[in-house]
């Protein structure tokens, strides 16, 4: 496990959905935001999860967006495919899938909407890792939008799985964080919010929505804490923090303001939403130019 800890650590952005001006899956955007965030220095990518709006894409669209991602990252990072589908037959499609473009490991979230028991939810999970027999499976805790928690008596469970070797988890209670660690799980942060806080319980690193729009500013959060210079690092997630609190204040859903933020500030044009979130409104354009002149501020004074 400690080979693994050290494949694992540092900083995954979860990756944005990429589309065209017809809200198209684009594969030359997929590719160009790829470089991007490489070239930012992070450890990897997670694909296909919150962030790459997965449960409004198809089967399809979902196999083209990892396949140009594992594709143009080419081995220089950690690559990290979310497969879960609302049904195990397709959820299992693409973890084969992933296993095939050689992803280092593959995530999967409960199943929502019907509440199975513990039981019925280890079999979903199993079955998936399956069909991925030789690739590393993290589970996705997100109870908040999942409807379902992971409980410790559910993680031992999964943990007989080999091929099981972590969480990510997205709950809120940094007690969570500790408790998965000390079933010997590893265990992302999930939370941006809360980056300091869980790494300083025990994470290996973070996976995270507005990490793609700062990364510079995670980066520099995790080399402070790992040096213990956890006063800076405090200084560096609030800033982060206030910037996050911004960006939720527009009328267009976050990940359409993140992706219109990263254009302001110069990255790749990633295109805007899937309905039914919402795009940006022409009210939003305030709030998107204040906060993509505060994170150049932020990364001018800490990266």
């Amino acid at each position: 496990m400690n080979e693994k800890r050290e494949k694992y650590q540092g900083i995954f952005p979860a990756f944005y959905a990429c589309y065209d001006e017809r809200g198209v899956v684009s594969p030359p955007r997929v590719r160009q935001l790829t470089e991007y965030l490489i070239g930012k220095g992070v450890t990897g990518l997670y694909v296909g999860g919150s962030s790459g709006e997965c449960i409004y894409q198809s089967v399809a669209e979902r196999k083209l967006v990892l396949e140009n991602v594992t594709a143009q990252a080419a081995g220089r990072a950690v690559i990290i495919a979310h497969v879960a589908c609302n049904n195990t037959a397709d959820s299992m499609e693409l973890a084969a899938h992933a296993e095939g473009l050689g992803v280092d490991a593959i995530a999967a979230i409960p199943p929502i909407y019907f509440h199975l028991p513990e039981h019925a939810i280890a079999r979903y999970w199993n079955d998936i890792s399956s069909a991925a027999p030789h690739t590393d499976f993290i589970i996705y805790n997100i109870p908040q939008l999942a409807g379902v928690a992971l409980s410790s008596g559910l993680l031992r469970k999964m943990l007989a799985n080999p091929r099981v070797i972590g969480v990510k988890n997205s709950s809120m209670p940094v007690q969570d964080i500790e408790m998965w660690r000390d079933e010997g799980a590893l265990v992302f942060n999930g939370p941006d919010e809360q980056l300091v806080s869980g790494l300083a319980a025990g994470a290996v690193g973070g996976i995270g929505g507005t990490y793609g729009v700062m990364p510079e500013l995670y980066l520099a959060i995790y080399r402070h804490v790992a040096r213990g210079e956890l006063a800076l690092a405090r200084e560096i997630q609030d800033a982060c923090c206030h910037v996050i609190y911004d960006m939720c204040s527009g009328t267009g859903n976050m990940y359409a303001v993140i992706k219109a933020v990263l254009r302001e500030m110069g990255g790749p044009d990633v295109g805007g939403v899937r309905p039914p979130l919402t795009d940006t409104a022409p009210g939003d354009r305030e709030m998107i130019c204040r906060c993509a002149a505060k994170i150049r501020e932020l990364t001018a004074k800490y990266a």
